[in-house]
């Protein structure tokens, strides 16, 4: 498919969700500075997720919930404006983006439920907490960068093609840092690995993908 260009529409509700990640920015440096600048770059910082592993694990912090909700919002707005690129009949509305976000939100909660549930009842916490810990926070490094490139792409006329294929390129980049961040687990473990992927990561975005698409 080619690159069409935006229509023009009201973009006033984007505005203020833009704004609203900011306060949820703001909100994450007043509860801790040095976890979020950590947290930013977490992609590239191997030491930090050993740090994050040694902590005590519970499901949602005050902070990574924050966390949590601006990633869900972010890669919502990604979600929202590939189905108007792959979909140019779809509605433009807030109506449209709030119920790809709940579709978002209860994708990414039920998934980190599951895993945190499975962790505990199989007592496998020690075994794969950096695992999981890894996963979580590139999520979150990817999401602070798809902020800006979001922004970028509404308010400076970038080409849509462009913030997809620069956004498969970070999807892929931290699934690459994954794998080679958890190398050891997962050669010792891989069929478990291969298990977990398909059951956890293909699957639900398979149905993902086709509730929203």
């Amino acid at each position: 498919m080619q690159a069409i260009d935006k229509i023009t529409y009201s973009n006033n509700w984007i505005t203020i969700i833009f704004i609203l990640l900011l306060v949820c920015i703001v909100f994450l440096k007043l509860l801790n500075a040095k976890k979020l600048n950590e947290s930013f770059f977490a992609l590239f910082n191997f030491s930090f997720i050993e740090d994050e592993s040694s902590e005590p694990n519970t499901l949602l912090s005050p902070f990574e919930s924050v966390l949590f909700l601006f990633s869900v919002s972010t890669i919502s707005l990604l979600v929202y404006f590939f189905k108007i690129y792959n979909q140019p009949e779809t509605i433009k509305s807030f109506t449209t983006f709030f119920t790809l976000f709940l579709v978002v939100f209860c994708f990414f909660f039920l998934k980190k439920l599951l895993e945190f549930a499975l962790t505990r009842l199989f007592l496998l916490k020690n075994q794969i907490s950096v695992f999981l810990i890894t996963k979580a926070n590139y999520l979150y490094s990817i999401s602070f960068i798809l902020y800006i490139l979001l922004i970028l792409y509404e308010y400076a006329n970038v080409k849509s093609v462009y913030l997809f294929y620069f956004s498969a390129f970070l999807f892929l980049l931290r699934f690459v840092f994954f794998i080679f961040r958890n190398k050891k687990l997962i050669f010792n473990k891989l069929f478990y690995f291969i298990l977990y992927i398909c059951a956890f990561e293909i699957a639900p975005l398979f149905v993902l993908f086709n509730l929203m698409f």
